[in-house]
């Protein structure tokens, strides 16, 4: 019998931070948490920024905690990163950070968005060069914005590497840009796994700050010496460039059917909405949906579309003095939601549910008086508490996921037949009866720890432990608990 193979997954979420020990064994994976953390931007002279050094703290501490968690004498085969998308570090050729690191919903790009969304034939042209549509976080637009208003940054930067590239940089000494990451950019070239130079251009970023992306499983080498001295545990650890957008890393926990017949949710902040698929979806109507054509691991596509997400009610819990704190008290809140009329459209009333592509959502300064606001204009009355409004956002999700699910159909020909869902949404059996009751089709919900799990896959696979991903979910779906949620 083969032994234990352990290895550690980081996971950086824009809420909060995860490292998780994975041993795999016997064809099973188990996992412990072993450090969690909280995350969040910080608000500076008008703009906002992370806390990286408050992060690599937060690693290192996970790392200590995953060797503390070995059994005695085991070893740690190998560590990954897995991040939020599209926020980078600029470095020099000494490997320092020369400009601070903005959080995407930073509000400096937005004269860019508007100058891009506003020239049809240069949106048109970006789109079909890189697949990832015009949206307000883009990579390409924060470069833009540095480039514009700190021309002194091309002569001190040298590297760009994008947050879980800086990560690997940080425990191996290795600078590389992965590919999953690097499509969340809006700079990636559609139909290649290099830069767009279109893009590039368009956008005025230095093409020298990037090298050609390696692909997921890249191993990167071992562990910096400061790091592993003190842990003989650590000697031999290697850093693996795992899918370092977190998205990635939770489609490749999915146990999918082989068929591509299953649709895909990673619902946390965002409502990630996507399938996997040899070829990008393109044209104007992709244009028109939003399609972002990010990438697989091994170079394949994801198109998908952004839905706000729980981002809504995390925002409203804000403005109430009393909110959920633990699993008990979830579960009494969405219990007192459901009990509530629901609000998704019958023929014998209108409408009363949001938009949840109405840009108003995006980081108001108060999600419940955004909501309100929204409401308003439609002539529509707010709820009167907490449970209310988790009722509106839930089905209002539900719809807009429907509403993902009916356009990918149309613009790729194709038929989902069922609906798997990973993240924190997952656990949310509103949310995902009203995603069911709104698509017409069964909803899947996995006890699934989805980032972390896709993670550790491109790990073992990497150390040979698996085969391949195909191998890696037979094998994961064997023994994974699922909750069906049919449409009523």
């Amino acid at each position: 019998m083969l032994s234990p193979v352990y290895s550690a997954a980081v996971d950086l979420g824009a809420t909060s931070g995860r490292v998780i020990l994975g041993n795999w064994a016997a064809h099973r994976l188990t996992l412990t948490e072993v450090h969690r953390f909280p995350n969040n931007f910080r608000s500076l002279g008008g703009h906002d920024y992370w806390d990286i050094g408050g992060l690599w703290h937060e690693v290192q501490a996970g790392l200590r905690q995953a060797v503390a968690a070995l059994p005695r004498g085991a070893k740690l085969a190998s560590v990954g990163v897995d991040c939020w998308g599209v926020d980078y570090a600029l470095l020099n050729d000494a490997g320092r950070l020369v400009f601070p690191v903005h959080a995407y919903r930073d509000g400096r790009t937005q004269p860019g968005l508007r100058r891009l969304g506003n020239t049809r034939a240069a949106l048109d042209r970006v789109y079909a060069a890189t697949g990832i549509p015009n949206v307000f976080y883009n990579t390409s637009l924060q470069l833009e914005e540095v480039v514009a208003h700190c021309p002194a940054i091309e002569d001190l930067a040298t590297r760009c590497l994008f947050l879980p590239d800086y990560f690997n940089y940080l425990l191996s000494g290795r600078m590389e840009n992965e590919l999953t990451i690097a499509s969340t950019s809006q700079l990636l070239d559609v139909h290649s796994t290099d830069w767009s130079r279109a893009a590039l251009d368009h956008f005025r970023i230095p093409a020298q700050w990037f090298t050609n992306p390696v692909l997921a499983g890249t191993k990167l080498g071992k562990l910096c010496s400061g790091i592993r001295e003190d842990f003989a545990a650590l000697k031999d650890t290697q850093v693996i460039a795992v899918p370092g957008h977190d998205t990635a890393c939770a489609y490749d926990a999915m146990p999918a059917s082989p068929d591509g017949t299953d649709l895909y949710i990673s619902s946390g902040t965002w409502s990630l909405v996507g399938f996997e698929s040899e070829k990008p979806v393109l044209g104007a109507d992709a244009l028109a949906a939003r399609v972002a054509n990010e990438r697989i691991g091994d170079g394949r596509y994801r198109p998908l579309t952004n839905v706000a997400g729980l981002w809504l009610l995390e925002g409203t819990m804000k403005d109430f003095a009393t909110r959920p704190t633990n699993d008990q008290e979830w579960a009494a809140l969405i219990t007192a939601a459901e009990k509530l009329e629901p609000r998704s459209p019958a023929r014998e009333r209108r409408d009363e549910l949001i938009d949840v592509t109405d840009p108003i959502f995006a980081n108001p300064p108060s999600m419940k008086a955004a909501i309100e606001a929204h409401l308003k204009k439609r002539k529509i009355t707010a709820p009167k508490n907490l449970a209310g409004y988790t009722r509106l956002i839930c089905d209002s999700l539900g719809r807009g996921h429907a509403n993902a699910m009916r356009a990918f159909e149309k613009m790729a020909g194709r038929q989902f037949r069922r609906i798997l869902i990973v993240g924190g949404g997952s656990k949310n059996r509103l949310l995902c009866q009203a995603t069911a009751d709104a698509a017409g089709l069964p909803v899947v919900s996995f006890a699934l720890e989805g980032t972390a799990v896709g993670n550790l896959a491109s790990q073992l696979i990497a150390l040979r432990a698996v085969k391949d991903l195909a191998t890696f979910r037979a094998h994961l779906a064997a023994g994974l608990k699922q909750t069906v949620y049919r449409p009523r």
